[in-house]
């Protein structure tokens, strides 16, 4: 465990420095091991991982496919042991009715987990359904909890939002980073098909973190989701934006770059001539 201080002191030096801070999501050791490798400033951890690992979409750490904070703590055995210097972050569903969360996020303390994030998260349902989960006390708000107690805990908390509200609610209960999440990753061979423009994207991670500086003008706002899926289409959204300080890929970091290299290298086993 890496203490917050000393992760957000790290990453205001690269801010200073004109370098984007760039988190990454594991859903396996070897991809933890490895992003590590390549440089990234965070590693985030969460169930949707094991199961893109496994060749499923994203989405389906949002379906009743197993208990979601189990799985992290599981994946906690498999990828700590393997990250050196890198902080790693526990995707925590903060809506889970099974379990104490004050409790709980002293078990992923404990742990060795760095700091935490809300996922699976209500904020990626929207319509009907979900006013029906807030009507019900499935909500947001107990994700902005969450996200406050992992605070007094003195965990680093790197939240996702959705909207300019959303991000202002989470900047209150002091969250460091506020990672603007427009949608599920695009590309690949289980990539999400419906999504919106980069231009359109650039104006709705702006409004998110227009929203979280209103509340603390010094708050870390990186981007993530939807089509932005390649360093080129990262680059595009710091362009358009106004303190946008970076990014943050799951399926671009790990799904993404796997299915390509596996792809590549087996043709190139496929194309051998026998003698």
């Amino acid at each position: 465990m890496i203490p917050r201080r000393v992760i957000l002191e790290r990453l205001h030096r690269l801010i200073q420095e004109g370098r984007p801070i760039i988190g990454t999501g594991a859903g396996t050791g070897i991809t933890a091991k490895f992003e590590e490798e390549g440089g990234s400033d965070l590693i985030i951890i969460y169930n949707s991982g094991r199961f893109r690992m496994a060749g499923r979409g994203s989405m389906s750490g949002l379906m009743p496919y197993g208990d979601a904070n189990a799985i992290v703590m599981e994946m906690a055995g498999e990828i700590l042991p393997v990250v050196k210097r890198t902080p790693v972050l526990a995707g925590v569903c903060g809506t889970d009715p099974f379990r104490s969360m004050p409790r709980f996020l002293k078990q992923v303390q404990e742990a060795g987990f760095s700091g935490v994030q809300n996922f699976p998260t209500v904020g990626l349902y929207d319509g009907r359904f979900r006013a029906n989960l807030e009507e019900t006390g499935i909500s947001y708000d107990q994700e902005v909890e969450m996200i406050r107690l992992a605070r007094e805990l003195d965990l680093l908390t790197t939240p996702y939002c959705f909207t300019h509200d959303e991000a202002r609610k989470m900047a209150a209960a002091g969250a460091d980073i506020v990672v603007a999440h427009v949608g599920t990753t695009t590309s690949g061979s289980i990539g999400a098909q419906t999504t919106m423009s980069l231009e359109e994207a650039a104006a709705a991670v702006q409004g998110i973190c227009d929203g979280a500086r209103a509340v603390n003008p010094d708050i870390i706002v990186i981007c993530h989701g939807g089509p932005i899926a390649e360093p080129e289409d990262a680059a595009f959204i710091l362009k358009h934006t106004t303190g946008v300080q970076g990014f943050y890929g799951a399926s671009s970091a790990e799904r993404l770059p796997v299915e390509r290299a596996v792809a590549e290298h087996i043709r190139k086993f496929t194309s051998l001539s026998l003698k």
